[in-house]
This record gives C-alpha cells, structure tokens and sequence, in this order.
C-alpha cells in the first residue's frame, strides 16, 4: 500500500509539473508574441512618417514620386541611423546584465521598449521591399519558426552542446556584417545570409529545448519571481531567434521596390 502511494505521489507531481510547465511555454510565446506585434506596429508606423508624398521641404527623393520626411533623413541618412542600427544589440546586453535586478514587471517593461526600438530599427525594410513580400517571409517564418520550436521541444535529443558553437557563429555573423557595412560586398552579403538562416534555425530549436530543461530543473522550488522572469527571458531569446531568421529570410525572399 505505501509503495502504491509512493507511486501515485510520484505520478500526481509529475502531472503537476507537466502542466506548469506548459503553462510557463504559453506565457513565453504570448510575450513573445506581443513583442513581434508591437514590433511590426513600430516599424510600420515609422516607415509611414518618413516617406511623403509632398516634395515642400523635402529635398531627398526616395523614389518615384516619394520623398524622405526630415524624420526618413533622420532615421536613415544621418549618423543617427548608427545609433538606431546598433542600440537594440546594447539593450540585449543591458537587459542581460540587469535581469537579476528588475522585478518581474520591470523585466516585461524592459522587454516591451526593446521591441519598440527593434521596429524602428528595422523600418527600412518597408521601404526597401515590397509590401506582398514582406508578408509572405513572415508566413515562411513563422512556419519554419513553428516546426523548429517543436522540434525542439518534443526531441529526446540533448542539443545543449549546440549553444557554444551557435553563440560563436552569431558573434561571427555581427562581425562579418559589420565589415560587410564597409565593404559592400555581394558575395559577403550572400554568405551571411545564408549562415544567419543556419545559425537562427539551430538557436529556435536550441533556445526552445533550454527554456523547457530550465523550468524542469526548477520547478520543486517554484520560484514565482524567477518564473515569470524567465518566462520572459526566454521570450527574448526566441523573439531574437524569430527576427533575426525573418530578416535573414527577407535578404533571400524579399522583392525590392
């Protein structure tokens, strides 16, 4: 009888901890995805005001018929479009550095502004591709994004020894870009691409697999702190995962204006 308890003790945890954690994997994708959404919102916002119609004042054409606003120069023909390129990867690292500070709340906050600030950064692609194919990446990334997420999350797999080699490859890739910057080269440019898809691909399934084995190798202590900041933190990852692979993506997919 004691060891029928035992065993039905054993089951009742096990369940408990089935449910939370899928109830910890549904508060990663709704942040995450209330990031990308307010990322898009953003960056179509802001694409919006800086192209005009109206030449008055506006003395750069952006194309046909279309002029850059004194916010589109701004944004994308002054030094500031360095600041604006470069300052989400320092908020990645300032978010990083504090998470273990900032409350739960705060955390979500912190994590909310970044994804405004990614959508201005990133703005330049309603202005550089078409509108059909900036839709149809999405949908491609969002499949390919769905399908390696669960692969990550159901594989028997460990494929934790990934991380070193995928870290290395995405320091690898920021460099290269930023020689790239200077270069201009096309085959770089390819390259790059490329092993940003690779390596993007492998960090969806890499960073899905860790968020799933951290709140199992937590769940007897029941952090709830640490619980909703890491449901956020894992949310970044994956966010980070999903735009990196949709703009890699847009390079190979996207039709330009």
């Amino acid at each position: 009888m004691a060891e029928y308890e035992t065993i039905r003790s054993g089951v009742g945890a096990r369940a408990e901890v089935d449910a939370g954690l899928r109830a910890h994997m549904n508060k990663v994708y709704g942040t995450m995805s209330i990031g990308l959404l307010i990322t898009a919102l953003a960056s179509w916002a802001i694409a919006g005001l800086a192209v005009t119609s109206d030449p008055a004042g506006a003395t750069v054409m952006f194309r046909d018929g279309q002029y850059l606003t004194g916010l589109g120069q701004a944004l994308y023909m002054s030094p500031l479009k360095w600041v604006v390129m470069f300052a989400p990867l320092g908020m990645v690292f300032a978010f990083g550095a504090m998470i273990n500070r900032l409350s739960a709340a705060g955390a979500q906050l912190f994590f909310y502004a970044f994804a405004v600030l990614m959508g201005v950064s990133i703005s330049s692609i309603f202005l550089i591709y078409t509108g059909f194919s900036i839709v149809q990446t999405f949908l491609i990334t969002s499949i390919s994004f769905a399908g390696l997420s669960l692969w990550g999350y159901t594989t028997k797999k460990d494929i934790s020894a990934w991380g070193s080699f995928l870290i290395m490859g995405v320091i690898g890739l920021i460099l290269a870009s930023v020689v790239n910057i200077f270069l201009g080269s096309p085959m770089i440019h390819f390259a790059i691409s490329l092993l940003g898809v690779l390596i993007f691909a492998g960090l969806t399934a890499y960073d899905t697999q860790k968020i799933k084995t951290d709140y199992i190798a937590h769940a007897n202590a029941m952090d709830s702190e640490w619980l909703a900041k890491s449901a956020i933190m894992g949310a970044l990852n994956l966010y980070l995962d999903f735009i990196n692979l949709f703009m890699f993506l847009l390079s190979f997919l996207g039709n330009r204006e």
